[in-house]
């Protein structure tokens, strides 16, 4: 018995480092999580579902910041059949599917060729389908009530 004894007491150095290594991951938790994105799009009839007869096409730029939640973006559009009646922000839906408008974007010019920029705090539910490139945004006007411009927003 004091052979065991001994023995386990000359082991148990090795039986911590064994068990201090096991314990210890591979990710490398030394790194911080990313938490701002770039956003951007582009926008045409195309992507409408159904898709659009339109020349109109538009941009998204804009960040993303998981920390605060805070949305930040510029939208360009040029050659609208009218002047915008609404926009918005829809998900989630992937490149091809319809969602419904997950964010309102207002304060919009009524032009056919503007710029409007805007800010939200978006709750976990929309940065998750955001984030998952789930998001699309849609201009519509009197001529196409549906949209007659989309495009789905890329978060890098």
């Amino acid at each position: 018995m004091e052979k065991f004894s001994s023995r386990l007491k000359s082991l148990l150095p090795f039986l911590f480092i064994l068990a201090f290594a096991a314990g210890c991951d591979k990710d490398d938790d030394d790194e911080p999580a990313k938490t701002s994105y770039t956003l951007s799009g582009s926008a045409n009839g195309a992507q409408e579902v159904p898709a659009v007869t339109t020349n109109a096409t538009g941009t998204i730029t804009g960040t993303y910041n998981s920390s605060s939640n805070a949305l930040s973006y510029t939208i360009t559009w040029t050659g609208l059949s009218g002047a915008p009646t609404l926009m918005h922000f829809h998900g989630p839906a992937l490149a091809g599917a319809n969602a419904s408008p997950a964010l309102d974007i207002t304060g919009f010019p009524a032009t056919v060729v503007g710029t409007h920029s805007g800010t939200a705090t978006l709750t976990d539910t929309q940065e998750a389908d955001l984030l998952a490139g789930k998001w699309y945004y849609n201009i519509h006007t009197p001529d196409h009530g549906g949209g007659e411009i989309r495009g789905q927003v890329a978060a890098q």
